[in-house]
């Protein structure tokens, strides 16, 4: 799978991907950064899915990726676009160092890791608040991650939350943690991936006031009592 076609890229971009790639299972053999090792699998289940959310965002914002992980979906959002300003959030160190890293390797300006829980950096006026977008992929059910995302959102921004098949039930019981975190659903979209039946689906919901200062609530609370 050419990385090159799918995306329609150029040489540059390709480059950044491989080295991406590389780094990442090279640091694969010291700690545990991903289950997908095969290379096809990672440049479609990890930078072609990331950058199925290109579409949602425009060019300058501010975006923060909470849970990133391996880097999922920021690293490939600001490969693709430069103009992008990022903040990668991951609760292990071990995962930022990678981050860093792979920031230095890639020469990439503008994103940076942090080392931090989401509930406490939700509180932390430097970060509350001021982005245009929080993302994250696969870390929670809808209704905790969003408790984790909208402390982070200006009036107005979005949460975009990427998700796996079958979200029917998981949006049923985030109706009320949707209202209650000042949001609005937006959009739902499905979709497959290219040359693929693999189903993800993104769901897109708009800050349209502020958060209640209760939010986020302590750490944990929201993986382990989600608003109802």
């Amino acid at each position: 799978m050419e990385i090159k076609e799918i995306m329609n890229i150029d040489e540059e971009k390709v480059k950044k991907f491989q080295k991406y790639k590389d780094l990442l299972l090279e640091w694969n053999n010291k700690i545990n950064l991903t289950a997908i090792t095969e290379e096809n699998e990672i440049i479609l289940k990890h930078f072609i899915d990331s950058c199925t959310i290109l579409k949602y965002i425009e060019d300058n914002q501010k975006i923060i990726d909470i849970g990133t992980g391996a880097g999922f979906p920021g690293i490939p959002l600001k490969i693709m676009n430069k103009s992008l300003e990022i903040t990668l959030v991951d609760s292990l160190n071990k995962r930022v160092n990678f981050l860093n890293e792979v920031i230095n390797e890639l020469e990439l300006e503008n994103i940076e890791g942090i080392h931090a829980r989401a509930e406490d950096l939700g509180r932390d006026n430097n970060y509350r608040e001021k982005y245009d977008v929080a993302t994250s992929r696969a870390v929670a059910n809808l209704s905790t991650l969003l408790e984790y995302l909208m402390p982070f959102v200006k009036v107005n921004g979005i949460c975009i939350c990427m998700k796996g098949p079958n979200i029917e039930e998981e949006l049923n019981e985030a109706k009320k943690a949707i209202n209650e975190l000042s949001g609005k659903l937006e959009g739902v979209y499905n979709f497959k991936l290219p040359n693929s039946d693999i189903e993800r689906n993104i769901i897109i919901v708009r800050k349209v006031d502020k958060i209640k200062l209760k939010y986020p609530r302590k750490a944990g609370i929201p993986a382990k009592e989600p608003i109802k």
